[in-house]
This record gives C-alpha cells, sequence and structure tokens, in this order.
C-alpha cells in the first residue's frame, strides 16, 4: 500500500524544484531563509503532487518599456478539491526580495488569501512589491515573491508567447488569459549540489 506521509519534508535555506511543463523544464530556487511561510505553503503542494496537471493559463504583456515586459501565471486556480487553506502574507519589504527578471510570487486577491497560484516575472516590476508608505493599502501590501527561477527562462519566455484568447477572462485579466493553457506535467524537489 502507497501513501504519502503528512509529516512534511524537512527544507533548508533553500529549496530547489523541477516544474516540468508541455513547454519544457522550469527550475526553481526558493528561498525559505527570507520567506519561510510561502516556501512552507507551496513545498506542501509540491510534496503531495498537487501541482500535478496544473496549468499556466495568464500572461500579462505590458506594452512600455524593454520587451518582454510582464508576467506569466498558472496554478491550480481555486480548485476545492486540491487547494489547502490561504497562507499568511509576507510582503517583500519584510522578505528583501523583490519582482525582478525570474522571480516568483504568490498570486492573491487580498493579503493572505494566496494558495496555490502563482505569477513568473519576465521583467522588473516594482509595481508589484510592498510599498509601505503608499496611501493604496494594495500597494502597501504587495506580492510575496519566494524564489528564482534558475534555468528555464527560455521555457517562461515560450510560455509568455502563447497565443492569447480575445474572448476569456473578465476585469484586468480581459485579453491576459491563454487560449490553450500550458499544463504543469509535475513540481517535484531535485538534489542540488553541494
Amino acid at each position: 500500500m502507497l501513501f504519502r506521509s503528512l509529516k512534511p519534508l524537512p527544507i533548508g535555506d533553500t529549496v530547489t524544484v523541477a516544474m516540468v511543463t508541455d513547454l519544457g523544464t522550469i527550475e526553481l530556487e526558493l528561498d525559505h531563509k527570507h520567506a519561510p511561510l510561502t516556501v512552507e505553503n507551496f513545498m506542501r503542494y509540491v510534496d503531495l503532487h498537487r501541482f500535478d496537471g496544473a496549468v499556466f493559463y495568464r500572461v500579462m504583456r505590458l506594452k512600455w518599456g524593454e520587451q518582454p515586459n510582464g508576467l506569466v501565471q498558472g496554478g491550480l486556480q481555486g480548485n476545492p478539491q486540491k487547494v489547502f487553506k490561504p497562507v499568511a502574507h509576507e510582503p517583500t519589504s519584510q522578505t528583501g526580495l523583490a519582482h525582478v527578471p525570474g522571480a516568483i510570487a504568490m498570486a492573491r486577491n487580498a493579503p493572505g488569501t494566496a494558495m496555490a497560484d502563482f505569477s513568473i516575472m519576465l521583467s522588473r516590476l516594482e509595481g508589484l512589491d510592498a510599498d509601505p508608505k503608499s496611501p493604496d493599502p494594495e500597494r502597501q501590501a504587495g506580492f510575496a515573491v519566494f524564489g528564482m527561477v534558475t534555468n528555464g527562462m527560455d521555457v517562461v519566455r515560450k510560455i509568455y508567447d502563447v497565443p492569447l484568447s480575445e474572448t476569456k477572462g473578465q476585469g484586468i485579466m480581459h485579453g491576459q488569459m491563454i487560449d490553450k493553457p500550458v499544463r504543469i506535467l509535475s513540481v517535484r524537489r531535485i538534489a542540488t549540489a553541494g
């Protein structure tokens, strides 16, 4: 009889995972030292294989600045059979991390609602970092960065370049939804040298 342990596997200062997609593999180094709650949340999904069959479903393409400018977004899209309770918000003003090219951050509605959706940056998006001095509560909180792509930015770029639907999506996401979502086949821990 096969079963998965309910006890979480140990996580050091960093943990490396391989995200295998229809378009190739993205390797991520997650920063447990600076964003412990967010990394533990993400790794719970990884270790229980909950991301298997998830998708990249959104591309935000910003028309200004150096191209490519924007992000790709994926995850479980609130699937009630796969998501856990939301994770507490870890703002970049607390972690010292930033939305730089290759950064992975949790997607969320209000702070403290992030579960299993995430974004990978293709450019520096300072507007997503926490700004405690801003009068806007959303800008004060920002989004929680918790790691970096260490290999596979070419795959992220392929996802960024896929065709978008002209009809899918509501509000600000209208026109940003991928016509044929890119499947995430698996996300697994990988051993690192050292």
